[in-house]
């Protein structure tokens, strides 16, 4: 049994589809046009991630490795004194290392002391109050501030409009290759969603310093694409 052809977006795909209108190839009369459809929608973020982090040296590991631990116990503190909850901090990165000289007469290595440092990944549920949980940190002793990310949690739902407007798109783009090759456009034979829908970017800033933050989390611009196939008919004559 013969498999019916399918029409697709392309230059060549229409020229084709012209050629097939011929009655010697009448048979051969593809069955559908499939297209895709975009849309998208701008939404302002709801959730900030930080990253923040301690690191101390000392001639030994033991002296690194408890100032370190003070040191992060003063951010965790400062964290939950500003509202934080536990669930909303996790450690992301834990090292001790040792720190190396340079011996120019023998050009030897030797260790000098080390170097211990913790990091935690921070989960800000108000954006608005970012600025100030990056102040809260540096004023704990945070040394190592950055990769500060803004995200909109319920991306999936807010794309539902878009998701509408993508398949009108896709029903425009289908009508005109319908009437570039001669068709009357039918019913849609198959949707589908290509891929998950995601930011097209991501808000990031550098390292803070010393001075208050400024932090602006802008707006988020998420894009949705469907896949549409619709039926297709010689148009009546």
């Amino acid at each position: 049994m013969k498999k019916p052809a399918v029409l697709v977006t392309s230059l060549a795909a229409v020229f084709a589809a012209t050629l097939l209108t011929t009655p010697a190839l009448a048979d051969d009369f593809p069955s559908a046009i499939t297209v895709s459809g975009e849309a998208s929608v701008s939404a302002a973020p709801d959730l900030a991630q930080i990253d923040a982090g301690v690191a101390n040296d000392a001639k030994t590991a033991k002296e690194a490795s408890d100032a370190n631990n003070a040191a992060m116990g003063k951010v965790l503190l400062a964290l939950k004194g500003a509202g934080i909850a536990e669930k909303d901090y996790q450690t992301s990165r834990l090292s001790l290392q040792p720190q190396y000289g340079q011996n120019k007469s023998t050009g030897a290595s030797p260790v000098v002391g080390f170097r211990a440092s913790n990091r935690v990944t921070v989960k800000i549920r108000d954006v608005t109050k970012v600025a100030g949980i990056i102040d809260t940190l540096v004023g704990a002793g945070a040394n190592d501030i950055g990769n500060i990310s803004f995200e909109v949690t319920q991306a999936s739902k807010l794309l539902d409009d878009a998701r509408e407007q993508a398949v009108a798109d896709a029903r425009r783009k289908a009508e005109i290759y319908a009437k570039a090759t001669g068709v009357t456009l039918g019913a849609p034979l198959s949707v589908s969603e290509g891929g998950a829908p995601v930011p097209l970017f991501k808000a990031r800033m550098a390292t803070p310093q010393m001075a208050p933050a400024a932090v602006a989390p802008g707006e988020e611009t998420l894009s949705v694409t469907v896949n549409v196939s619709w039926a297709i008919k010689p148009k009546e004559q």
